[in-house]
C-alpha cells in the first residue's frame, strides 16, 4: 500500500517526461502509460513483439519471485524447529532461503538505467538460488496447478498485454511449481527466439545460441537467462520506438489516420474558402458579406494546424488524447497535460490569426465586377 502511495505520489510531481523504464513498469499514467506504448507498438511501430517479449520476460521474473516466497513460507511451515536438526535437506534449504534476503516486488532495472543495483543484485541471488536449486527437485508450497498457469499467463491471444495483471506476493491468485518456472521459460523460448518461432524477434546470433543453450542443454530457467536479450530489447525500443511514442503522446494528442483526415478536409476547406473570396471580391459583394469567408479559412487553418503539429487543440483543452481511430481517452498524466495545453494555446493562436490574415485580405482588396 504504501509503495502504490509513493507511485502515485511520485507521478503527480514528475515535472518532466517520463523514462522508457518508467513506463513498463507501470509507473506513468495515459496517455503515456504502458497500454498506450503497447498500442503504439502495434498499430505504429509494427514491432509489439519486442514489447511482448520484455513482458513475458518480466512475468518470468515475477513468476521465480512468487515460488521462492511461497517456498520460504512452506519450509518454515512444515519443518518444526525439533526436526530442522535432523532434516539437512530442509536445513540447507531454509539458510540457502535465508540467504536470499528480501526479494524485491518491484524489477530491477536493465543495466543502463541507474538505481537499480540493489534491485539486480537481488535478482542475481535469485537466480542463484533456483541454480543451486536444480531441475531435480520440484517443490510446491501446495498443489500447483501446474505447467498451465505459465501459459494462462502469457498466452499471445489476451491483447493488450498491459491490462493483465501480475502476480503479487502480498495476495497471490495460486501457488507456483517449480514446473511452472521450467513451462514460462520454454514458452518463451519456443515463442520469441527459436528460428522460425511463432514470434521470432531479430537478436544477435550468438546471444540467441547462448540463450537456447543454456535452456535446452544445461536446463537452466533462471531469469538471468533472458537478461541479456531483455537488455537489448529494451535498448533497441528505447532508441526506436520511444521518442516517437514521446513524441505522438506527450506533444500530440492523434493517432495517424486521423491526422490525414484532417489533411484532406483542410485542403477541400482551403480550396473552399478561396473560391468564395474570389468570387465575393469579383462580384464585388459588399464587405458585410465578404466576412462570411472566414468560416472556410477559420475551418481549413485549424485542420491544417492540427496536421502540422499532430494535436486537436479543443480535444486537449478538454483533456482528451487519441489512442486508436476516434477512441479517446482522458489526459491522466499532469506534466503531460500541460504541455499539450500549452502547444493547443500556441497552435490556436496560430490557426486563429492565419484565417484572419486570409479573411481580412479578401474582405479589404478593392472590389471588381466582372
Amino acid at each position: 500500500m504504501a509503495a502504490s502511495w509513493d507511485n502515485h505520489s511520485e507521478m503527480e510531481h514528475r515535472n518532466r517526461l517520463p523514462t522508457l523504464f518508467e513506463v513498463l513498469s507501470r509507473h506513468t499514467l495515459a496517455p503515456v502509460d504502458l497500454f498506450s506504448f503497447y498500442i503504439y507498438m502495434r498499430d505504429q511501430q509494427r514491432s509489439v513483439d519486442y514489447l511482448d517479449f520484455w513482458l513475458d520476460v518480466s512475468q518470468h521474473m515475477s513468476l521465480c519471485r512468487h515460488y521462492v516466497r511461497e517456498l520460504r513460507r512452506s519450509v518454515l511451515v512444515a519443518t518444526p524447529d525439533m526436526e530442522r536438526a535432523d532434516s539437512m535437506h530442509s536445513s540447507a534449504m531454509l539458510e540457502n532461503l535465508e540467504n536470499l534476503g528480501d526479494i524485491p516486488l518491484q524489477e530491477a532495472g536493465p543495466s543502463r538505467v541507474p538505481g537499480s543495483e540493489k534491485d539486480r543484485d537481488a535478482n542475481h541471488r535469485l537466480s542463484a538460488f533456483l541454480r543451486s536449486e536444480g531441475a531435480t527437485s520440484n517443490h510446491s508450497p501446495q498443489n500447483s496447478l501446474g505447467s498451465q498457469s505459465a501459459h494462462r499467463t502469457a498466452s499471445p491471444d489476451q491483447q493488450p498485454r498491459p491490462s493483465e495483471g501480475t502476480f503479487n506476493g502480498d495476495s497471490p491468485g495460486h501457488t507456483v511449481a517449480r514446473n511452472d518456472i521450467r513451462a514460462s521459460a520454454e514458452k518463451i523460448l519456443y515463442t520469441y527466439l527459436l528460428p522460425g518461432s511463432e514470434r521470432e524477434i531479430i537478436l544477435p546470433e550468438m546471444m540467441t545460441s547462448t540463450i537456447i543453450n543454456l535452456i535446452e542443454d544445461d536446463g537452466r530457467d533462471d531469469p538471468e537467462v533472458f537478461d541479456p536479450a531483455k537488455d537489448y530489447v529494451f535498448q533497441a525500443m528505447e532508441r526506436d520506438a520511444f521518442p516517437g511514442f514521446l513524441q505522438a503522446k506527450a506533444l500530440g494528442n492523434l493517432v495517424p489516420l486521423s491526422i490525414l483526415i484532417r489533411l484532406v478536409v483542410a485542403l477541400v476547406s482551403f480550396g473552399g474558402g478561396f473560391w468564395a473570396a474570389f468570387y465575393v471580391v469579383l462580384r464585388n459583394k459588399p464587405r458585410n458579406i465578404r466576412c462570411w469567408v472566414i468560416l472556410p479559412f477559420l475551418v481549413a487553418s485549424y485542420l491544417i494546424v492540427s496536421y502540422q503539429y499532430k494535436i486537436d487543440p479543443a480535444m486537449a483543452f478538454l483533456g482528451y488524447s487519441e489512442y486508436t481511430f476516434l477512441n479517446w481517452a482522458p489526459i491522466r498524466e499532469p506534466y503531460v497535460r500541460q504541455l499539450l495545453n500549452k502547444r493547443a494555446l500556441v497552435t490556436t493562436a496560430i490557426a486563429f490569426l492565419t484565417a484572419a490574415a486570409l479573411s481580412v485580405l479578401f474582405i479589404f482588396v478593392p472590389g471588381t465586377m466582372l
